[in-house]
């Protein structure tokens, strides 16, 4: 752990997940020293707190040269810490701060490593109503589903009807879910985890369906309208079932491609219905957005239940969680705290 005041250790030495690729073309992730030498040259050093694991960082952890086109590499696309060095004046040594999307993580060491070294334009401060544990309850997922309720809000609202969230267990969806909620909508939830009732009761769902029920009727061109609006999380039929019992003119929000990347469906339900698809992109969402959101994340779209979410873990820890979040098998957010 460094302390506020600079680096404690000789040589600036600091510990991160690294993924590195054997001779065997397999890859795997251990727990090991890095120098400050190693990170690239930017504007900002940062001492990370926290971190939290995101189904991108599993990509990046497995080699998938879609994510990460180099190792041995640092994952982590979140990370939220305290500056230790900044060449611009905007920032400040102390200052605290969070660094989502753009190259983090990806093929930029990231937030899995106890030290960052980024641009400044990637960065945000810490609204004064966040710790830094709760803005990585957040991170990407959770700015991710804000961009979403974002979107949606802006033409359904809540006395329009239902909305939909899929994927409501993962970190998108159950952020979306709380905050959906706590704004006065009525939310119906599609899920696989069979266990996942009372959880998604405590984020404010009003009803539940299973994947199964969901999908069942996914190959007609347009089915019964039900939901105002959608927040999809997964993508394929899953997307395409929402976009079909969507009302007219309500609007679907897509930002995910777990299921699918395929979209298996007709254009009826847009010219039928006038149903809006809006894609979602956090990665390269424009800063003052950027500020709007995390804002609005600290302050009214901050729900009561959101340590409930999470659960905390080790950098020692990630290895056994990667293989978990590939497989759909993780409620909520995990949170990686680099102090421990």
């Amino acid at each position: 752990m460094f302390p506020s005041g600079g680096f404690a250790l000789e040589n600036k030495i600091f510990k991160a997940f690294v993924v590195e690729e054997s001779d065997e073309k397999s890859f795997a992730g251990h727990v090991r020293k890095r120098n400050l030498t190693d990170l690239p040259e930017g504007d900002v050093t940062i001492r990370v707190n926290y971190s939290s694991l995101n189904y991108k960082d599993a990509l990046s952890a497995t080699g998938n040269r879609g994510v990460t086109k180099t190792y041995p590499h640092t994952p982590g696309i979140d990370a939220a810490g305290y500056i230790e060095e900044s060449s611009e004046g905007q920032f400040k040594a102390g200052d605290p701060v969070i660094c989502t999307s753009y190259d983090l993580g990806m093929n930029t060491p990231g937030g899995f490593g106890q030290v960052i070294r980024v641009p400044a334009d990637w960065i945000v401060k810490l609204p004064s109503g966040l710790t830094l544990r709760e803005s990585m309850i957040f991170g990407t997922a959770g700015f991710t589903a804000g961009l979403s309720v974002r979107k949606l809000t802006a033409s359904v609202k809540p006395e329009q009807g239902p909305v939909l969230v899929t994927g409501a267990t993962g970190g998108v969806g159950s952020i979306a879910v709380a905050i959906l909620a706590k704004l006065g909508y009525s939310v119906t939830a599609v899920s696989g985890k069979t266990d996942a009732e009372v959880f998604l009761r405590s984020m404010g769902v009003r009803e539940i369906i299973s994947r199964e029920a969901f999908t069942k009727d996914s190959s007609s061109p347009l089915l019964r309208p039900v939901w105002a609006g959608a927040i999809d999380t997964v993508g394929g039929e899953f997307l395409a079932t929402a976009i079909k019992s969507t009302m007219p003119l309500g609007v679907v929000t897509c930002c995910g491609n777990a299921a699918s990347p395929q979209l298996p469906i007709t254009v009826f339900p847009f010219i039928l219905r006038g149903v809006t698809l809006a894609g979602v992109n956090s990665q390269s969402c424009p800063m003052p957005i950027r500020k709007e959101l995390w804002g609005k994340l600290a302050d009214e779209w901050k729900f009561d239940r959101l340590e409930d979410i999470c659960t905390e873990i080790s950098l020692e820890a990630l290895s056994e969680k990667i293989p978990l979040i590939l497989k759909g098998q993780l409620k909520g957010r995990t949170v990686v705290n680099l102090e421990r």
